[in-house]
């Protein structure tokens, strides 16, 4: 997949929506397992297939392969000043973080090397929609649409349940 994707939730948050890339062209697809259910499948146009979900009352994302093979989990981290979040995979931790109020969302490995940026670039009336930008030689488009989908979900909960999330 490549590198600079646009992606969206769903109104309801179920449902499937396209995966674009700058130049508007299908580059995949996400499909929003339903409204009741925070799961997400990520299927790119060469047939790579990646799926996530909040495990049985647990408020850490997991991120698998189709075959269920675990490939990373998303979690809420406590901070005051800034939102912020972690991923662990098999290649490392990162560091996922956007100042308080912004949309704007940076990665980072245990190096402070940026290897992703995701946008909310719009979501105040509609739907939530994505941008992403990949900077990584390690973690897939796939895998971060995933961890977007992850911290979306963590956000919304807590918000549904109007309350910071517990790690």
């Amino acid at each position: 997949m490549e590198r600079t994707v646009y992606f969206s939730d769903n109104f309801f948050s179920s449902g499937k929506t396209d995966i674009f890339n700058e130049d508007k062209e299908r580059v995949g697809e996400l499909d929003l397992k339903g409204a009741f259910s925070s799961s997400v499948r990520i299927e790119t146009k060469e047939g790579n297939v990646l799926e996530a979900a909040f495990p049985f009352f647990s408020m850490k994302w997991r991120i698998k392969l189709e075959d269920g093979t675990k490939v990373g989990e998303v979690k809420y981290a406590l901070s005051f000043s800034k939102k912020r979040y972690t991923y662990t995979t098999s290649t490392g931790e990162y560091d996922i973080s956007a100042p308080a109020f912004s949309r704007s969302y940076t990665i980072k490995d245990t190096d402070e090397q940026t290897v992703a940026i995701f946008d909310r670039v719009s979501g105040f009336f509609s739907a939530p929609s994505y941008k992403l930008v990949n900077e990584s030689d390690y973690l897939t488009t796939e895998e971060l649409i995933a961890v977007v989908m992850g911290v979306n979900a963590i956000e919304k909960a807590s918000s549904n349940n109007s309350h910071t999330p517990t790690p």
